[in-house]
């Protein structure tokens, strides 16, 4: 097949060598490169008991839906023993269940049930910090000559006066520098006993452990064969960039005028995130993973700033990081509104540029496509227009699962679920709401427990008093209902999934993106497998009707014959040639070309 004739429409730094990479099929059978992994927030997805919260029992309920949705494997955000400061991402111990969720005997009941669904299951390790009201924390915080003294990154202070001043036992001091909490505020905590300040990047009840100390390596390695002895799947890395800070704890750059929603100075990160250290941590945690069997893998949550930088997270040439760093280049740029009247968040300019980055710029790397998750508004408000919703919702959901990569979905997803915000602070959970109101609302929109029926709580408990609030609109976007209705998100979900798994070209083909400089329309061809036929994806992301005038020919493609395999306009159903196709507005066309490869 030849590709050079198509780098001319592909920005100018993408090779030939590149393009015919992205190009050719694959024939790694590796389970986690055509899986479907789909995000569980434990507390929202189903309770079993009549608490008002979700829990490991309510999980194995749902394993049925599920499998019959197409998912491969759960990743279970934090479901460890916690004070719930921050819902799980504060842990008090690594090693056991909160009871509010189960035990450990439900938990591997969930894991021997997901496995006779086919479904594995991926745990959440929160590696950079852990709860103040972890042992390992109280021990170290008890004295400077404790045998963890040094577990923790701990500092004297400077002295000084004005805020987060302390008497300290050489006069008065301040915090080492002006390192800000993403919570709000410094991200030093005095602590009265220790007669020091440590450092917390997150809440201040969540210390950030001292990766520089070996022993600190060691308890969180030895925590995570606990549970890869138990049997699951592998791990999602929270936060893992920021598991190291600059020896020197130098001051951050100020990087703008003016204070953020917290009431904080803009500084950068250059000092707490992203230090070379992290790499050589993964390097010898995917080695003690592939001491196991049956490919347990390492998922990164990496918001990074290029593609050229989330390529070093999968270990450069030898391969020896990260299977899985999250690409959310391409699907959180969006945060929703308008211009003009107009939802300008479907950015096709900036949805090309970025998937072809994915496809061309990351080697022979394998990408991970994500648009929803816990920490972020749900897509369906980010990528809306308050006419099309519908439609826009269709095509992320096609970028997603037609993609040369694995796919991440956030449960309720497909069903459409949506944002929503508290308007009272005094209905806030989220910590971060509670202190950036009312700039800041929180994390809580996106978190809102998942839609099952249209009867009371849809389904969700029993509890009428829910741990957050079901969602407005639930009496119809819910599985039950959209089960019934053939034309839902939900069926468009599943058959998108089905055809993943069932065709070979989806499964294995490669890429080439086409028509690279029509400003309406996404088109991108999914290169067919020996005796195969090659997949065209088109989107249409305007709200007018598109003709589609795609050449073929450079891609090795001689016909024009063609059979709709998947379409939200009924109108293209019908259509058996290339020549002509028009799209309407925001439609989404999948379509087989006739010809074997």
């Amino acid at each position: 097949m030849t590709l050079c004739c198509l780098a001319p429409v592909l920005p100018a730094q993408i090779t030939p060598a590149e393009l015919q990479a992205a190009a050719t099929p694959t024939a790694d059978l590796s389970w986690w490169k055509h899986a479907v992994i789909y995000e569980i927030y434990p507390r929202s997805f189903q309770d079993s008991n009549g608490d008002g919260v979700g829990d490991l029992n309510g999980i194995r309920e749902r394993l049925p839906y599920l499998q019959q949705l197409g998912v491969d494997a759960i990743w279970i955000a934090p479901m460890y023993p916690s004070p719930q400061v921050d819902f799980g991402y504060d842990v008090s111990n690594y090693t056991d269940v909160d009871p509010k969720y189960g035990s450990l005997a439900q938990f591997d009941e969930l894991l021997a049930a997901a496995r006779q669904h086919h479904i594995r299951i991926v745990l959440d390790m929160v590696l950079n910090h852990s709860s103040d009201q972890h042992p390992w924390f109280l021990e170290s915080a008890s004295s400077r000559t404790n045998p963890k003294a040094d577990w923790y990154c701990w500092s004297d202070g400077k002295p000084g006066s004005g805020p987060n001043e302390h008497v300290g036992p050489h006069g008065s001091v301040v915090p080492p520098n002006n390192w800000i909490s993403l919570f709000g505020g410094s991200a030093w905590e005095w602590s009265p006993t220790r007669q020091q300040f440590y450092y917390h990047k997150f809440y201040k009840q969540q210390p950030d452990l001292n990766w520089r100390n070996p022993a600190v390596e060691q308890a969180v390695f030895d925590a995570m064969r606990f549970w890869l002895d138990r049997g699951v799947a592998g791990f999602r890395l929270d936060a893992v960039p920021t598991l190291f800070e600059d020896v020197q704890l130098r001051d951050e750059p100020v990087t703008a005028p003016g204070r953020n929603a917290q009431g904080d100075p803009y500084v950068s990160d250059i000092y707490t995130n992203m230090l070379p250290e992290v790499h050589d941590v993964l390097r010898r945690m995917r080695a003690m993973l592939e001491r196991y069997p049956g490919e347990r893998i390492l998922i990164g949550e990496t918001y990074l700033p290029d593609t050229a930088e989330l390529r070093k997270w999968y270990g450069g040439a030898t391969h020896d990081e990260l299977q899985l760093p999250m690409d959310t280049l391409v699907g959180f740029h969006a945060e929703g509104g308008a211009v003009n009247g107009q939802n300008v968040s479907l950015d096709l300019p900036h949805l090309r540029t970025t998937l072809t980055a994915m496809q061309t710029e990351l080697g022979d790397n394998w990408p991970l496509l994500v648009f929803d998750n816990h920490d972020n508004p749900r897509s369906w408000d980010r990528f809306a227009d308050g006419v099309h919703d519908a439609e826009r919702a269709r095509i992320i959901a096609t970028i997603l699962l037609t993609s040369r990569a694995t796919a991440l979905m956030y449960y309720g997803e497909e069903l459409g679920m949506t944002t929503h915000t508290p308007t009272r602070v005094e209905d806030v959970r989220d910590p971060i709401g509670i202190t950036g109101w009312p700039k800041e609302k929180g994390r809580d929109g996106e978190r809102t427990p998942m839609q099952w029926t249209s009867g009371p709580q849809s389904g969700f408990s029993s509890n009428p008093r829910t741990w957050l609030p079901i969602g407005s609109g639930y009496e119809t976007i819910n599985v039950a209902t959209e089960a019934a209705d053939p034309h839902s998100l939900l069926h468009w979900y599943e058959r998108l999934i089905e055809l993943r798994r069932s065709n070979a070209t989806m499964r294995n083909g490669g890429t080439i993106m086409l028509d690279s400089t029509n400003p309406n329309v996404l088109s991108y061809l999914r290169t067919a497998p020996r005796g195969s036929r090659p997949i065209l994806i088109s989107l249409n992301m305007s709200a007018q009707p598109q003709t589609l005038q795609l050449d073929l020919g450079p891609a090795g493609i001689h016909t024009t014959a063609i059979h709709t395999l998947l379409s939200d306009a009924d109108a293209l159903n019908s259509d058996t040639t290339l020549t002509g196709v028009t799209l309407p507005p925001f439609a989404s066309w999948v379509a087989e070309l006739q010809q074997r490869q």
